[in-house]
């Protein structure tokens, strides 16, 4: 029985560094992955504001705002009442397109 013991010594030493890899490996993929949907998220939420500037005001607009969301304006399209826009945050791009309609303000209720 002594002598099993002695070979099973130090054998849990290979197994403890090859989870300890497993584990520290995932880590660092979902670190990863999350950032990637981060600024996936980030870029569309830049790319709709910098949409909706640009419809209203123009491309200085939309750069300003795409800025201001920490991304960069990559393309600016208006066609008609239609602007398309594509930012970039990191390695995500998103586009959004928004239209220009003109808004009538509610009348003021009429007292009687």
């Amino acid at each position: 029985m002594a002598r099993r013991a002695r070979r099973d010594a130090g054998q849990v030493l290979p197994f403890a560094a090859v989870f300890l890899a497993l584990g520290l490996a995932i880590v660092v993929v979902l670190g990863t992955v999350g950032s990637m949907l981060v600024d996936a998220a980030e870029a569309r939420t830049a790319a709709d504001a910098a949409a909706l500037a640009g419809a209203r005001y123009g491309r200085p607009a939309a750069e300003q705002v795409a800025r201001r969301n920490g991304a960069e304006l990559v393309a600016f399209a208006t066609h008609r009442d239609d602007t398309v826009v594509t930012v970039r945050i990191g390695r995500a791009e998103a586009t959004a397109r928004a239209r220009r309609t003109e808004v009538t303000p509610p009348r003021a209720p009429e007292r009687g």
